[in-house]
């Protein structure tokens, strides 16, 4: 997508759902955006693989907004990911094609947390027929496991399963830093 239709899009879903960036100026954000072509193609892979990133945070004090994947359910451009390259590699059969941190690595973001995650799911409901691993504390995965999350219930839910399991519905959401 060239920079002018991705800009277009941002800006469109950035004017279509207020309530997630209360009292920023989309001319204030078009302006970074356009001195900062690294994080225009970020985005741009953010919106290719289907995760609708939108404004969620502005940074007064370091002059940063950040943008977290905001589709409805974890972007389909990113399922059927097992969690690491540690856990891809252990695989010994039924391998999948990649994992989330190598993934968001390459498309210039980071995997949400757990707590960006929630603080995501106070804006609406996300991810209730999906879900989405995210950045997981260092002592679990020493110890094989990786951390992801989801809606059900109305209620955010927190798991942990083997780093190299996949899902057809488990993919992942990512934030950028502008």
């Amino acid at each position: 997508m060239s920079n002018v239709a991705l800009l277009g899009a941002l800006q469109a879903r950035f004017e279509k759902n207020t309530n997630r960036h209360k009292g920023l100026e989309w001319t204030k954000l078009q302006a970074k955006l356009e001195t900062n072509t690294e994080k225009l193609w970020s985005l741009n892979e953010m919106e290719r693989t289907g995760g609708e990133p939108d404004v969620v945070v502005y940074d007064e004090t370091s002059d940063v907004y950040i943008f977290y994947d905001c589709s409805t359910e974890s972007p389909k451009g990113r399922r059927s990911v097992c969690y690491d390259r540690e856990a891809l590699e252990s695989r010994k059969e039924h391998k999948p094609e990649n994992n989330a941190i190598d993934m968001a690595a390459a498309m210039g973001i980071e995997l949400l947390t757990e707590e960006q995650y929630r603080e995501l799911q106070k804006l609406g409901n996300f991810d209730t027929k999906s879900s989405s691993w995210v950045k997981t504390p260092a002592d679990i995965r020493k110890l094989g496991g990786a951390i992801f999350c989801d809606r059900r219930y109305d209620t955010v839910f927190v798991y942990h399963n083997g780093a190299e399991c996949y899902y057809a519905g488990r993919g992942f959401r990512g934030s950028l830093r502008v």
